[in-house]
């Protein structure tokens, strides 16, 4: 299957440098170019690709409001979008995905990353940066109420959950993958796909991404203090 890719960036020679790379795989398709982030919303609305390139700063309509938009719209649920930023060790990294985006990218990432970002959004899993740890995003998604408009998750919206739905989220939380954590819940990986797909469903998360934020803003996991 091709994965359908729309590039959303005020720079229209970073914009044609992505085409050319995504449009060079086999896999892969670029669907439209959108130079706004208003014009990244109305895009994915017609086109309806897989995955979008989101720079944060664009004139308008910013990123971070274009990837709420889309992420709030039941007809673009399975839209993934990966923030592509200069600044990956600042608040943008928690807003990225508290906006609803299934993690981000530096612009400064090698080739072969950004194709693997593309691929691994396109699946369903969280991409979260090697340069943003997880005491990072921990740190701030604890801080509760941001200016993004959203109220931190209440963790009665866990009881939903069974004790193993449980025990898997903290799991995911951790940034491990399915396979890491059948080892370490003695099951198959099958069984933990099973119990994230419905952790998902039962809290309404778009994507392994949303787990993560609904994990540590529920209380469910905290952050490590160093």
């Amino acid at each position: 299957m091709t994965i359908r890719v729309l590039l959303a960036d005020d720079q229209a020679l970073l914009r044609s440098a992505f085409r050319v790379l995504v449009d060079s795989e086999p896999d892969m398709e670029v669907v439209g170019e959108a130079s706004d982030g208003a014009q990244a919303v109305l895009l994915a609305k017609e086109r309806r690709p897989d995955v979008v390139l989101m720079d944060i700063r664009m004139p308008g309509t910013d990123g971070l409001a274009a990837t709420r938009l889309i992420s709030e719209d039941a007809d673009l649920a399975e839209v993934r979008v990966v923030i592509l930023t200069t600044f990956e060790v600042d608040d943008y990294v928690v807003r990225s995905l508290r906006a609803g985006a299934s993690g981000f990218l530096g612009k400064g990432s090698e080739p072969e990353e950004l194709l693997s970002a593309i691929r691994i959004a396109a699946g369903g899993d969280a991409l979260l940066s090697p340069v943003a740890t997880k005491g990072l995003i921990a740190r701030f998604l604890a801080q509760g109420d941001g200016d993004d408009g959203r109220a931190p998750v209440r963790a009665e919206r866990l009881d939903a959950l069974t004790g193993r739905e449980r025990e898997v989220l903290v799991q995911v939380a951790g940034g491990h993958s399915n396979d890491e954590i059948a080892e370490r819940l003695a099951v198959s990986p099958l069984t933990v796909k099973t119990h994230v797909n419905r952790a998902m469903a039962k809290l309404g998360a778009r994507d392994r991404a949303q787990l993560v934020v609904i994990a540590y803003e529920s209380g469910l996991v905290r952050p490590r203090v160093e």
